[in-house]
């Protein structure tokens, strides 16, 4: 399956080197099976020669192939070369020419941003890394940009979201081609602990927590207190009075220290309580009771709207996966 990686300069090492890590992992997985079936990969650049990477380092490339060839998979790494291209950039004439003829087009990172420059996502979903969903929906709009999940497929177009993510992505596609059994041995192979779903949500909660950190020290004690006692009453009215606050003056305050209401702050913490639990193998009635949720139902429409992915197959796709 002849699979051509696009590297821009400054692209980040990690867009290139992870998915193609995958590919290679997937092919000799798939030659012991018997198989005769493989990635054929080539990392390519406009004007063939070096590629710097945005850490310094340098990479030998091809080419860019005759867009009259025939491909399985045309991937865009991120970057700000992909980022800054312009409509007449040679990396963009060559996508237009060439994703006809291709069985899908992908991206990793920022390289979404060459897809929309080359027309690629107009009327089509898509994503990004977190940090530039705005500046892609504000620079393409007509690209539907979905700030949430790691990677999304409309049609034979898919796009993932930051750096290691596009890992997951290269998974994804490897399921698709060679079946569930070789991309799960791919990931054992390359020790990554989870296969992870396409529609789970780029953050952990526990990392939102960590940007949501409250100034105050009031409110920031609060929120250490919280974290401890998610089994607690933790209603507006409850940590209002904790904080020796009127409810109106507390949920105004938290929101202006941490940009999250009350109710999606608690939330957010119990969905990483939960999300430890299960994946150490907790029952998801148990997870449930002992992140604060009121039952194992609400569990699972809380892991549904924030995740993309009930607390069951999360569990059981962690387990399988390190098993």
């Amino acid at each position: 399956m002849r699979t051509v990686v696009m590297a821009l300069e400054s692209t980040q090492s990690l867009d290139v080197h992870g998915p193609v890590e995958v590919f290679q992992a997937a092919s000799r997985i798939a030659a012991q099976r018997g198989l005769a079936v493989g990635y054929e990969v080539e990392i390519v650049t406009p004007g063939g020669g070096g590629v710097a990477f945005s850490n310094g380092l340098t990479l030998g490339a091809g080419e860019l192939p005759s867009p009259r060839g025939e491909f399985h998979t045309i991937l865009v790494a991120g970057g700000a070369a992909a980022r800054h291209a312009g409509a007449d950039d040679p990396a963009i004439v060559w996508l237009r020419a060439a994703a006809p003829r291709a069985q899908r087009v992908t991206s990793v990172c920022t390289g979404a941003f060459a897809l929309a420059t080359a027309g690629l996502l107009d009327g089509r979903r898509a994503t990004t890394h977190w940090a530039y969903c705005r500046a892609l929906a504000r620079t393409h709009p007509a690209v539907s940009v979905d700030p949430e999940p790691i990677y999304v497929r409309d049609g034979d177009v898919w796009t993932s979201a930051g750096v290691t993510a596009g890992m997951d992505l290269a998974l994804a596609l490897v399921e698709e081609d060679l079946g569930s059994a070789i991309a799960l041995e791919a990931a054992r192979w390359l020790v990554l602990f989870l296969k992870r779903p396409g529609g789970q949500a780029q953050f952990s909660a526990g990392l939102a927590m960590q940007v949501a950190s409250a100034a105050r020290e009031p409110l920031r004690d609060l929120q250490a207190w919280m974290a401890d006692h998610l089994d607690a009453d933790l209603s507006v009215g409850a940590l209002a009075a904790r904080a020796c606050l009127s409810e109106r003056h507390f949920t105004r305050a938290w929101r202006a220290e941490t940009g999250l209401t009350p109710a999606a702050y608690v939330e957010a913490l119990r969905v990483e309580r939960a999300r430890t639990l299960l994946e150490d193998g907790a029952a998801v009635d148990v997870a449930a009771r002992a992140a604060g949720f009121a039952s194992a139902e609400v569990l699972r429409r809380v892991f549904h709207r924030r995740l993309g992915v009930g607390p069951a197959a999360y569990r059981d796709r962690f387990k399988s996966a390190v098993a």
